[in-house]
């Protein structure tokens, strides 16, 4: 049995996202919606889906499809997540999720509400690399973890949506989320954030450095920009070495880097048999699509969850309020302090 999705928006995310699902046994993508009719149809003719539909609400109120992948502009995420919960679908959003703690809560709250899953879309997280690298720094082949670096950069012209703010345009959302995530999943959730940015003159930042306390003395370091050569980068330091991710967030390469000593020591990264996660730039798509279809299909819960979701919204919230104030931002008081939370 599979699970029936219908595309929400023809963005490019959407069309790899398609391509790279062909052939699921747990997920199938049948029908994709616009507010253009005409480019729906054309994008479902080129992808060979089976419908197409003129409005969002329509592939809603759709009985061909169980479940809908999100693609919109970051600014209408919520929006219409929190409608295709209501309207009965199971719910994959494209990172970022939401743009606030609240937001993230409410689109949870429908989940619940419509006994329907609801999902996030960073992908990376699920990819048997990242696994990899949390045992490793769980079983201590790095000694305590002390930092945990993250950069993404991309070059990106003016005129892309990810430069529009009112699309939720920017760094700090677009790039910063994936930074995030990795900071929050490997040193857990911060307690004090402090930002820089550089804007344009449209108020969207172009490019973002932070630094973030996280639990147990762990300590955080992001870089983000728009304006960059391509620059994937994740670094994990502890107390007795250090452990490189080349490839974090796409995970095309086969290795992690353990240093230890003179020689760096590579450990090759297992896909486990049977799986269709492959090398190419589709697979850690094609990989999530078949987690969380089997998630919504079976009804186990996926490991990251309603928690998870409005922790990263704040992460990003105190990022943005952080480099826009020129302050650090405290979301969680170290014990014995006090301070405003975001």
């Amino acid at each position: 049995m599979s699970l029936r999705w219908g595309l929400l928006s023809t963005a490019a995310i959407g069309r790899l996202v398609v391509e790279a699902n062909r052939g699921s046994e747990t997920a199938e993508f049948v029908a994709v919606a616009s507010r253009d009719g005409a480019k729906a149809e054309a994008f479902a003719r080129e992808s060979g889906l089976p419908h197409s539909f003129g409005s969002y609400e329509e592939m809603l109120a759709s009985d061909e499809v169980d479940a809908v992948y999100v693609a919109l502009p970051i600014s209408l995420h919520t929006e219409w997540t929190v409608k295709a919960l209501e309207a009965g679908k199971h719910v994959l959003c494209e990172k970022p999720f939401a743009t606030s703690a609240a937001d993230a809560d409410r689109c949870f709250a429908a989940a619940e509400s419509a006994g329907r899953l609801c999902a996030e879309a960073l992908m990376w997280r699920y990819h048997p690399q990242t696994q990899l690298a949390r045992e490793l720094v769980h079983d201590g082949a790095i000694g305590d973890l002390l930092l945990v670096r993250a950069a993404l950069t991309v070059d990106v012209p003016e005129g892309d949506i990810r430069r529009v703010r009112g699309l939720g345009g920017g760094a700090y959302l677009d790039l910063g989320c994936y930074c995030a995530s990795a900071l929050r999943l490997f040193g857990g959730e911060p307690r004090r954030v402090h930002a820089e940015a550089v804007y344009d003159d449209d108020g969207v930042d172009l490019r973002m450095v932070a630094s973030l306390q996280l639990d147990d003395g762990v300590l955080g370091q992001l870089d983000v920009g728009l304006t960059h050569t391509r620059r994937d980068e994740l670094e994990l330091v502890g107390s007795t070495g250090s452990l490189v991710v080349p490839d974090p967030w796409i995970g095309v390469s086969t290795a992690l880097e353990l240093r230890r000593g003179k020689e760096p020591e590579t450990i090759p990264v297992e896909i486990p048999a049977g799986s269709r996660l492959g090398l190419d730039e589709g697979a850690v798509y094609r990989h999530e699509l078949d987690v969380v279809s089997r998630a919504a299909l079976t009804g186990t819960p996926l490991p990251f969850a309603r928690a998870d979701a409005v922790a990263q919204a704040a992460t990003l919230q105190a990022l943005d309020a952080s480099a826009r104030s020129g302050s650090p931002v405290v979301l969680r008081p170290a014990p014995g302090a006090s301070g405003p939370r975001v």
